[in-house]
């Protein structure tokens, strides 16, 4: 006899927590939820769950210190971290420190089972450039502002200062996306 697959939601949204809750075990899995940070640490020490759901945002230590201690106690643990304030700079820094998705809120739970069954999928190769085509202005000012943003830690004001920009402009670019080229 096989176990369901345990996923662990972390959020301090009470709604949305039951509601992911609910979703994951209508699917088979066997979900539990945790408000915070800590209550979730305490959790995964009991048992580890194979997949975890953790807000980016909540009282107490943050979702990236979730992650990074989720992945502490069991490196297999398949992360995926949601938020309503979205940036690059987060979401690499999810990523470094062990998330294989980030998504943007609201998400459901078809979507979350999406982005846990591409970080099991292997890699796809990588295509090939063309080392002729040059990326837009466009393109290059959005990957230039991410860099400055990601070196600052996500701090918004103070990239703009370093960039010589107002903060309500710099989080207008932040909000256009650049074509890919």
């Amino acid at each position: 006899m096989t176990s369901a697959a345990s996923v662990l939601v972390v959020d301090d949204d009470e709604t949305f927590r039951s509601r992911l809750v609910r979703a994951f075990q209508a699917r088979g899995f066997e979900a539990q939820g945790a408000r915070d940070g800590e209550s979730a640490v305490a959790l995964a020490k009991k048992e580890s769950p194979e997949y975890a759901v953790v807000d980016l945002r909540m009282p107490g230590i943050s979702g990236l210190d979730v992650v990074r201690e989720l992945k502490a106690i069991d490196s297999m643990t398949n992360v995926v971290v949601l938020t309503g304030y979205g940036s690059i700079a987060t979401a690499l820094e999810a990523v470094r420190l062990g998330a294989t998705h980030y998504l943007t809120k609201p998400a459901d739970v078809d979507e979350l089972l999406a982005a846990f069954e591409r970080a099991t999928r292997p890699p796809e190769p990588l295509a090939v450039e063309d080392k002729n085509v040059v990326p837009s202005l466009a393109r290059a000012e959005w990957e230039h502002i991410n860099r400055v943003l990601t070196d600052c830690g996500g701090n918004i004001s103070q990239a703009a200062r370093l960039l010589g920009l107002h903060r309500r402009s710099l989080q207008r670019k932040l909000s256009k996306y650049p074509s890919s080229r």
